[in-house]
């Protein structure tokens, strides 16, 4: 038996016991130091995604916002706002969110890297793509009555929506500032900033909207007004702070380097685009599908009920998206790969647990949370039949988004835009329309279908995560650093 005191060329020997004891002692140790990491990155992680999911909320609530005022001035009206914003300017937004994407990556890894000027230059070359991009996109409202009669819209309806979307046109301009412009913000943690701007837009947008809109009776016109005036408020306020402030010198002023290498640029937004719409558009799609249904009514006002609760959910998917997104890419850049890879297992684990006790409150009040929306007792029942789907819809958008915002971060868009046309359209998609109109299953078939698409594809991107070399992932962001840098990248 061994004693404690006893010594072995000239080292003391420890007992069972003692060595036990000091066994314990490490594996504390080393727990400790892993509750720190957790408690660091969570902290970190926060600091960025609390602000981004209440700037999110802002800006998705004018919107609603907007909707709810052209419901009080008459059918026709609701009906005209309802399909501008969901179609029209639905479409455009996803277009343009994701050719802005790129900066994600890019102003990220060059602010992780130390190259704060890159910055300026980046925003900028995003503001000629996205005023490019806009332009493109302008016969979208032009053409807008039309197009939505092609989707079988009655004619009234699209003519208002038609006239009601050139009037917003404005917006569209507005966007292709302001995203720029809040990717390159969000890559230096200036998310406050954002959410101050949003906040005291969104009293003053419903104050004048109630006033445009119901007090003076100006109907649509108000509503054009005001969300074009509110939208072009935010890019000015945001724009005033980062011309004032010189955004810690971010800001360097304006640079030829704009135009440089927009070629590569384009690509790599495109890219972002699509990767984004084809996951915006994916459960957009569910509505139209469910259109097409035997007696669709009931469902499509079951499923649009659903849709509406998924949408403000999705708000705090994408807090989180933009988090991790700003996170991967600052610590890549940085070249702390190792920080990268914490950040993923926090952001998975945060989401998760939020996502499950979201699952738990839509299965907890399947009964009652339906009677909110409707006093149609059909409508009711059938949303409360098809909410367990939504309860899985809940649970997974709050991981994928995540697995999103890391692929943004690292540079993955190309790959992950393959990975969705093969889950969503290739699989989901053609599953849920064999399920619902194939094997009669209806509403739940096509939403069933649709969700195994996500599922799917989050398990592979939790795959492809899981298999990262972080180091490699490293040296390519300095190395995207200096090649789309230009000069500004040696300053």
């Amino acid at each position: 038996m061994m004693q404690s005191g006893q010594v072995e060329d000239g080292v003391p020997l420890l007992t069972q016991d003692e060595q036990k004891q000091q066994h314990s002692q490490r594996q504390a140790a080393i727990s400790r130091s892993k509750i720190g990491e957790f408690n660091y990155e969570s902290k970190k992680l926060w600091q960025i995604a609390g602000p981004a999911i209440f700037t999110s909320i802002s800006q998705y609530s004018m919107g609603a916002l907007t909707q709810t005022f052209a419901g009080q001035v008459g059918e026709l009206e609701l009906a005209a706002v309802s399909m501008e914003n969901s179609v029209i300017a639905g479409l455009a937004f996803g277009v343009m969110l994701g050719m802005a994407s790129a900066l994600e990556t890019l102003c990220g890894q060059a602010f992780g890297a130390g190259k704060n000027k890159m910055l300026g230059v980046y925003m900028q070359r995003s503001w000629v793509i996205l005023l490019g991009t806009a332009c493109l996109l302008t016969p979208l409202y032009t053409y807008s009555s039309f197009i939505l009669q092609c989707f079988g819209t009655s004619k009234e309806i699209a003519e208002a929506a038609g006239k009601f979307a050139l009037w917003m046109m404005p917006q569209l301009f507005a966007y292709a500032f302001h995203f720029p412009i809040q990717k390159f913000l969000q890559a230096q943690g200036k998310v406050l900033v954002m959410a101050w701007v949003s906040a005291a837009v969104l009293v003053l947008h419903t104050v004048l909207s109630w006033i445009f809109m119901l007090r003076l009776g100006w109907g649509l016109a108000g509503a054009a007004i005001m969300l074009n005036i509110s939208w072009w408020l935010i890019v000015i306020l945001q724009l005033i702070y980062i011309l004032v402030t010189k955004s810690d010198g971010a800001w360097s002023g304006w640079s030829w380097l704009a135009f440089a290498d927009l070629w590569g640029f384009v690509k790599l937004s495109v890219a972002s685009a699509v990767m984004l719409c084809l996951e915006l558009w994916y459960l957009m799609m569910l509505v139209v599908i469910v259109g097409i249904l035997p007696n669709p009514l009931i469902p499509v006002d079951a499923i649009s009920i659903c849709m509406n609760l998924q949408g403000w959910d999705a708000m705090i998917a994408f807090g989180f998206n933009a988090a991790i997104s700003v996170r991967v890419s600052n610590e890549l850049g940085a070249g702390n790969y190792r920080q990268a890879k914490i950040s993923v297992t926090v952001v998975s684990i945060t989401s998760v647990a939020i996502g499950f006790l979201a699952f738990l409150v839509v299965l907890a009040t399947r009964d009652t949370f339906p009677h909110l929306f409707t006093s149609s007792e059909a409508v009711a029942k059938e949303t409360t039949r098809i909410s367990i789907v939504l309860a899985f819809t809940v649970l997974l958008n709050s991981l994928q988004p995540v697995l999103s915002g890391v692929a943004i971060g690292a540079g993955w868009q190309s790959l992950v835009a393959y990975i969705n046309i093969a889950c969503y359209y290739l699989f989901g998609l053609p599953a849920g329309i064999l399920l619902g109109f194939k094997y009669n299953l209806g509403v739940m078939g096509v939403w069933g279908g649709m969700v195994g698409g996500i599922c799917l594809q989050t398990a592979i991107l939790i795959i492809v995560t899981s298999l990262t070399n972080w180091k490699k992932e490293a040296d390519e962001a300095i190395s995207r650093v200096r090649k789309w840098g230009g000069s500004a990248a040696d300053e």
